[in-house]
């Protein structure tokens, strides 16, 4: 049996060091998908090289995908929700092409996928041992530092399932995260609620923005929320206060399409025995990167 990484890229070359050195022990492939648009449909060059990691270079399959999906909407003037919904279909895309890069391995192989910030621990996590169809990884929500967490904001990043059970990435990465019980029968129709699921607690971290000035707006520029960032006139004035505050410009406990989700929410520091080992074990190379 074995263990295939999946994950897409944007220009996370940190987040690529991490998951890299964190995950290599316990994974036999990892598979990189880097789209030549960006989400909000920007053309750009592609980042990621493999020779970068030369010490997983042999485990690394990297997949660049070339086109637009075919069911983007192009014309003049789009509304926020029209641009929304191309940036989706962009995302969807490059997590599917993915696909393309499975069909060497067997049926009872694992396919882990997860936005490149989100790593699963599997440190004490066994695929061996699993009898679920599916695996959720309740993993730590991060946000500028490695030290700067919502404590009380479980996130469900990571997921994987055997490669019998998959049907697409996209649809395994939109799974809900909670285990349906057997009376619900809707769960027999669905592709994204199952009653046979394995939620994994301590289940990893979730880096988000954990990036320079610079680079947080380029990608609040380019990401699946463009429109909106736009929208309120965010600027790099805005994201340095927040940094300095300890602060985001969102509340993940408010409802999904309201306001209030762009309240102010302040971050907690914690001690970094509640990180990676290989954080901690190199912590005078990524000082700069603790609050």
């Amino acid at each position: 049996m074995k263990i295939i990484d999946t994950t897409t890229f944007f220009e996370e070359h940190l987040m690529m060091e991490l998951r890299f050195n964190i995950l290599d022990p316990f994974i036999d492939k990892f598979i990189v998908s880097e789209a030549r648009f960006s989400h909000s449909g920007k053309e750009k060059e592609i980042k990621f090289n493999k020779k970068d990691f030369p010490k997983f270079e042999s485990k690394i399959v990297h997949l660049i995908v070339n086109k637009e999906p075919v069911d983007i909407i192009k014309r003049p003037n789009l509304t926020t929700i029209e641009l929304r919904q191309n940036s989706i279909l962009r995302i969807k895309e490059q997590r599917n092409y993915i696909a393309k890069s499975l069909n060497e391995y067997s049926p009872d192989d694992y396919i882990i996928h997860s936005d490149n910030d989100e790593i699963p621990n599997l440190e004490h996590f066994n695929f061996k041992e699993n009898k679920r169809k599916i695996v959720i990884f309740n993993q730590q929500l991060f946000y500028y530092k490695f030290n700067l967490c919502l404590p009380s904001v479980p996130w469900f990043g990571s997921k994987a399932c055997k490669f019998k059970d998959l049907k697409t990435i996209d649809l395994l990465r939109a799974t809900k995260n909670r285990k349906y019980p057997f009376y619900r029968l809707d769960t027999f129709f669905s592709d994204v609620k199952h009653q046979n699921v394995n939620i994994v607690e301590n289940g990893g971290w979730h880096f988000s923005n954990l990036k320079t000035i610079e680079e947080l707006e380029r990608k609040f520029l380019n990401d699946e929320n463009h429109s909106e960032y736009e929208e309120k006139g965010h600027s790099i004035k805005r994201i340095k206060e927040n940094v300095q505050n300890r602060s985001i410009d969102y509340d993940h406990n408010a409802k999904k399409d309201s306001e209030e989700r762009f309240n102010s929410t302040s971050l907690q520091v914690i001690d970094k025995k509640f990180l990676p080992y290989y954080i901690q074990n190199n912590y005078k190379k990524f000082e700069t990167w603790f609050d």
